[in-house]
Formats: C-alpha cells, structure tokens, sequence
C-alpha cells in the first residue's frame, strides 16, 4: 500500500476555527473543505511544513501563530485512490489575524464553531482531525 506524508492545521481565532474550500485547481479532494494541507517534503519536519502552507494558502506569517497543540500521525485511508493512505501529521494555532489571502488551491473559506463543521462537506475524517486536537 502507498502512503503519502501530509500536514492539516486549524487555525483558531476568537474560539473560531478557519476552513478552507479546497479548489477545482488542486489534484485531490476537490470542492471539500478542510484544514490548511500540504505534502511532507522527502525528510522535511512537519512542523516546519504547516507554517510554510498556512503562509502560502492563507497569507499569515509565522510570527502571527502560535502552537497549541500537535498529534503525531494519524492514518487515513484515500478514498480517491486504491491501496493508499495519508499519514496526517494535525496542528492547532492560535491567531489574533483575521484577514485571510488565499492563493490558488483554496476557492473560499469560513471562520465556523467547531459543532458547525458537520454541515460541510470535508475531506475524509476531517472531524476526527481536528477532535484529536482539542
């Protein structure tokens, strides 16, 4: 079975949580929501990887985050792809920005309370996600 190495990060604001569309322009998951992802790097530290995605999908600087929290892998099976897993590698921040500059991989996003996510269609086990880290 294939594997792929990925981080997922929620950001929280004022007891609010940041998700993000995923757009028609990205390979997977299209048109789901879910935290702020990206592929590990060959041997890059996961950690370093969230900040560098929340900055390009989202446009807020390290300096402006602080870790809240962190889990250590968590393996999903794709549904998209046969015999294939993510290894989610899950962080929490905390922010005081509100303002949010997307790039290209996300059409939209929401500052939602976390009992809200179950209205939205997300990538798979997002809920699971983001339960581990509160």
């Amino acid at each position: 079975m294939g594997s792929t190495r990925i981080v997922t990060s929620f950001i929280k604001n004022n007891n609010k949580i940041l998700i993000l569309k995923r757009s028609d322009k990205v390979r997977s998951m299209r048109g789901l929501w879910s935290g702020v992802s990206g592929i590990i790097e060959n041997d890059e530290e996961s950690l370093n990887r969230a900040k560098i995605e929340i900055f390009e999908e989202v446009g807020i600087r390290k300096d402006k985050i602080s870790l809240t929290k962190s889990v250590e892998k968590i393996k999903i099976s794709s549904p998209q792809y046969e015999n294939h897993e993510w290894e989610v590698f899950s962080f929490l921040f905390e922010t005081k920005e509100t303002e949010i500059k997307l790039n290209w991989e996300n059409s939209e996003f929401r500052w939602i309370n976390v009992n809200e996510l179950e209205n939205y269609e997300t990538v798979p086990n997002l809920d699971k996600i983001l339960f581990n880290l509160l």
